[in-house]
């Protein structure tokens, strides 16, 4: 792991926003706790917490669309991460390939 503490909620938990290396798109939004993110360096895979589940998720492992990444970095106050990935396909359940694909303002 870095030598810079990361700073975790009171749940274990930071959030990781899931970024395009190619492209800069922001694809999704996720959490992690420190053993998704160890997993994550370990594979080169994109790990989650799932809070809903309770449990581990390794992004694609039944859909095939997992994130390879390449780098993790963090933000100024070591409370936030962005995960730098490839993506194997869509990034949101939906089938879209962001997350963020509804804009709300301007109409």
């Amino acid at each position: 792991m870095s030598e810079i503490p990361l700073k975790f909620d009171d749940r274990g938990l930071i959030p990781a926003v899931v970024q395009d290396v190619a492209t800069g798109q922001i694809l999704m939004v996720a959490w992690m706790n420190a053993d998704s993110l160890r997993l994550t360096q370990e594979t080169g895979e994109a790990h989650f917490w799932s809070r809903s589940r309770q449990e581990l998720w390794h992004k694609g492992a039944t859909s095939g669309n997992v994130q390879r990444v390449r780098e993790i970095w963090v933000d100024c106050d070591a409370d936030t991460l962005v995960l730098k990935v490839e993506p194997a396909g869509p990034a949101c359940h939906t089938g879209e390939q962001s997350c963020f694909y509804r804009r709300i303002w301007p109409d």
